[in-house]
């Protein structure tokens, strides 16, 4: 049964299981058994909070200062969206980064852009693919495979662009239709999106908090509860209603959108690419990691490994750049080591500790 989260009824539907809050994970050990191979990383899910009041503050300055220009790229995604497809255009959003993102766009597509537009938000697992069953459901709800555009948030390596790529033919293999497997973001710091308003390591406001910018939803789930025929799971957090920024903050992007002026500037995928993986080469080599699954380039990767990993080290460009200072608060309470690296490429890389090291 699909539901809108906190969100009202027709900007999302949330095509996930309403699972009962399951015996959380801490953080330590479920790094330890996602290193150790014993448990995947679906399989868990680690307590969420409500946020301090000195990290709201800092959400706050951060919508301040980057809200319009998120405005600016859902404005210029949704026309790349309008300009590249006919007809109908059904958004499937990757939950939960992609969710307010899915919200603004398909807002602007109806009432910017005098588009018929629904989205749905469905889960997407690296190393498991997207959820089949969400999308045998919208299909069976009478959307036509080329309607279907997928969104995200970001790339950060670009994992979840080539999972999203490789399960999705798979799914057309299995169904006999034709999906586009293509990746529509705001920021392509991977180079491997097939659609991008920017390739800029930039704030997006919703990339600093969990569920109370995203519906009041968890990560996903994909455990031993989520059957073959059933959506992916999730835990949905009402006692936060109290706290709840997600309605308000995609309303506040759509009010700014009609005076956003989007960034001209093509994006250089190949260069984008190039620069991902130098970068990783000289992180894995600098800094002795053997799996490059513990490098998370980028703001929005970073923040999420201070947020729900054991960080084991938090690279920035520059101190005290506004664009950080929830990353340096993150540091500063979970006491994780800082340093400044002014020839980086993005303007934050977190390192996530191997369990070998703990």
């Amino acid at each position: 049964m699909s539901f809108a989260g906190s969100y009202r009824n027709g900007e999302v539907d949330f095509l996930l299981t309403r699972l009962q809050a399951q015996a959380f994970t801490d953080v330590a050990a479920k790094e330890r058994l996602i290193q150790s191979g014993q448990r995947h990383y679906s399989q868990m899910l680690s307590p969420e909070a409500v946020p301090s009041q000195r990290y709201m503050d800092l959400f706050e300055q951060a919508c301040r200062a980057n809200n319009a220009r998120m405005a600016a790229d859902c404005l210029r995604l949704a026309a790349l969206i309008a300009d590249r497809r006919d007809g109908p255009i059904t958004l499937v959003s990757l939950a939960r980064a992609g969710t307010p993102v899915g919200v603004v766009v398909g807002r602007l597509l109806r009432e910017t852009f005098g588009r018929q537009a629904v989205h749905y938000s469905v889960s997407i697992v690296r190393d498991r693919g997207i959820d089949a069953a969400a999308l045998r459901h919208i299909l069976a709800s009478g959307h036509a495979p080329a309607s279907i555009v997928f969104v995200d948030g970001w790339t950060g390596k670009g994992v979840i662009a080539r999972e999203l790529a490789r399960s999705v033919s798979a799914f057309n293999a299995a169904q006999d239709t034709c999906i586009d497997h293509g990746l529509y973001v705001l920021s392509d710091l991977a180079g491997a999106a097939a659609c991008a308003a920017s390739g800029e390591d930039y704030l997006i406001p919703s990339s600093i908090l969990n569920a109370t910018v995203s519906g009041l939803v968890s990560r996903t789930v994909l455990d031993e509860r989520i059957g073959p025929d059933d959506f992916h799971g999730c835990v949905f957090y009402e006692q936060f209603a109290p706290h709840d920024q997600s309605q308000r903050f995609v309303d506040a992007l759509v009010a700014l959108a009609p005076a956003a002026v989007p960034d001209a500037q093509p994006l250089d995928a190949r260069a984008a690419a190039a620069r991902s993986r130098g970068y990783l080469e000289v992180a894995l080599a600098r800094h002795g990691i053997q799996d490059v699954n513990l490098v998370k380039p980028g703001i929005g990767e970073a923040t999420r490994v201070l947020l729900r990993r054991v960080p084991r080290l938090l690279v920035l460009r520059r101190a005290g750049h506004a664009e950080v200072a929830h990353l340096e608060l993150l540091a500063q309470e979970k006491q994780v080591p800082v340093v400044i690296d002014p020839e980086l490429p993005y303007h934050a890389v977190s390192l996530i500790r191997s369990a070998s090291d703990a």
